[in-house]
């Protein structure tokens, strides 16, 4: 078993993606099939990027059990989504202008990791967002 817990800055644009890179090279030492670990990679800088743009940082916990159930768990202390389905809107975003100068802030984040997860849950208030995604690696 792996759990494993990272820190994101809030704001940290020029270490934007650097975990999401640390999460896949871990994954990928220990032999994980690359079709998973693609997903993998998309869903973690999505949910990584997110938590730089919206939110005040946060932790990402990874685990991976015995079963082959890899769960990341992003986790952030606020401001918490105001309109959580709009937010699952492709295209929709609220990133600011800094955000879009760097070239985030695209509105495609939450769908496309839902879209790549095997299981997805977020749960959002003012004091803050937990995603939940899972993937299932062993057949």
């Amino acid at each position: 078993m792996i759990n494993q817990e990272f820190l994101v800055e809030r704001d940290d644009y020029a270490n934007a993606g650097r975990v999401s890179s640390q999460i896949k090279q871990l994954l990928s030492q220990i032999g994980i099939p690359v079709d998973i670990l693609r997903k993998v990679a998309v869903a973690c800088y999505e949910a990584e990027i997110n938590m730089i743009i919206h939110a005040w940082g946060g932790t990402i916990t990874l685990t991976l059990q015995e079963d082959g159930k890899l769960t990341l768990v992003f986790k952030d202390p606020g401001p918490g989504i105001p309109d959580l389905e709009k937010a699952m809107t492709p295209g929709w975003s609220t990133a600011s202008e800094k955000a879009r100068q760097l070239g985030f802030g695209a509105g495609m984040g939450l769908f496309n990791i839902k879209r790549v997860s095997d299981y997805f849950d977020i749960q959002t208030s003012p004091t803050g967002t937990i995603l939940t995604i899972g993937f299932e690696v062993a057949s």
